[in-house]
């Protein structure tokens, strides 16, 4: 390890001792705030000019005997007008019309259940879309789904899939398999990515049909429930593989699944989906705008920016959906083992190799 430098060393020069210097010598002028955190001109509000020609007359101007907290106040206040409005939040505390959007708002929560669970699926909502989910998975996609024994009838498991598409459609075909075709007919709550949530329309309508922002927190909430959760490891890495990429499974993040897994002891099943790549062929992506409206990127498909919003419509592809045998690495390995992340990152590969498997075995 690289020793620090020593004060006295001559070939720095020598450093200065600045505690022996008079404290007028010390300016304004002298004080770095480096190349962004230059200090505003008092025709801002806030500089360092204050209303009477200083900062110190400006706050010795604040009667600080009536409010002591006067001078914190000022300066928030002063701060605030400076601040650049963060998009979509302070859009909206000024939105125009304000009459048009509130009859809006009540007219869309109109036919939706009083009481949601803790995560805001809507047991109306989901029944209202029942009929669109099973029409994908049965003529359009024409899923073919097996293995679907190997989720168990009660308790909580985790499934992780490979992930692909601009758009979440493989996590709603991987939730109406089970929901469809398994004995239990056992609801999947899949994780869904903050960038989903963004989107218009699409995001809360994934959150009311059962949908939850992917975070450790909500995972173990879900898992405590004996809920079965369908995990995407992947992420946004998986949806913005280009058409030359598909069926190649990215890095699984830093194995989050995996620790999970070992401290709640819930059995991972791994998931392979075939088909998804080619209802909606990315065929590149456009990022230089994208992020300032709340996504990662927009798609380029065959179909999408060309036909407007009905490009976004899936291509009628053939999808597989195989669900391969539990792995209970709890039992195999303790609790204690999410701690070791040496372990935690091998499992999680050999998780990868066995969906990348299973994937490749589907689309011999």
């Amino acid at each position: 390890m690289t020793e620090p430098p020593d004060d006295d060393d001559p070939h720095l020069g020598g450093a200065p001792d600045a505690s022996a210097a008079p404290e007028a010598l010390w300016h304004e002028d002298d004080l770095y705030l480096g190349g962004e955190a230059a200090v505003p001109s008092s025709q801002d509000g806030f500089g360092s000019d204050g209303p009477s020609g200083s900062e110190g007359e400006w706050f010795s101007s604040l009667d600080e005997t009536s409010d002591p907290d006067a001078p914190r106040r000022e300066m928030e206040r002063r701060m605030g007008t400076g601040r650049t409005p963060v998009y979509p939040l302070d859009a909206r505390r000024r939105i125009p019309m304000e009459f048009v959007w509130k009859r809006w708002r009540a007219l869309a929560m109109r036919g939706r259940s009083d009481v949601v669970d803790d995560f805001g699926r809507d047991p109306i909502t989901t029944a209202r879309w029942e009929w669109v989910l099973d029409f994908l998975y049965s003529r359009w996609f024409r899923v073919e789904a097996t293995g679907v024994e190997h989720v168990p009838a009660r308790g909580p498991a985790l499934l992780i899939a490979n992930h692909a598409g601009s758009l979440p459609y493989d996590s709603a075909m991987v939730m109406h398999a089970i929901r469809k075709d398994h004995p239990a007919r056992r609801d999947v709550r899949p994780l869904v990515e903050d960038a989903v949530f963004h989107l218009p329309w699409l995001g809360p309508l994934m959150n009311r049909i059962g949908g939850v922002r992917a975070c450790p927190e909500n995972a173990e909430r879900l898992i405590a429930k004996g809920e079965v959760v369908a995990v995407f490891p992947e992420g946004v890495k998986g949806m913005s593989k280009l058409w030359r990429d598909r069926y190649r499974l990215q890095r699984f993040g830093r194995g989050g699944f995996v620790k999970l897994a070992l401290r709640t002891g819930a059995p991972i099943i791994p998931v392979a989906v075939v088909g998804s790549e080619e209802a909606l062929p990315l065929l590149g992506r456009v990022t230089w705008f994208a992020k300032s409206v709340g996504i990662p990127y927009v798609p380029v498909t065959p179909t999408f920016p060309w036909l407007g919003p009905f490009g976004l419509v899936p291509l009628p592809s053939k999808w597989r959906i195989a669900f391969g045998e539990p792995l209970d690495l709890a039992g195999e390995y303790g609790p204690a083992a999410a701690d070791d992340r040496l372990l935690v990152g091998r499992l999680s590969e050999q998780v990868r190799a066995q969906v990348q498997a299973m994937v490749d075995e589907l689309r011999a």
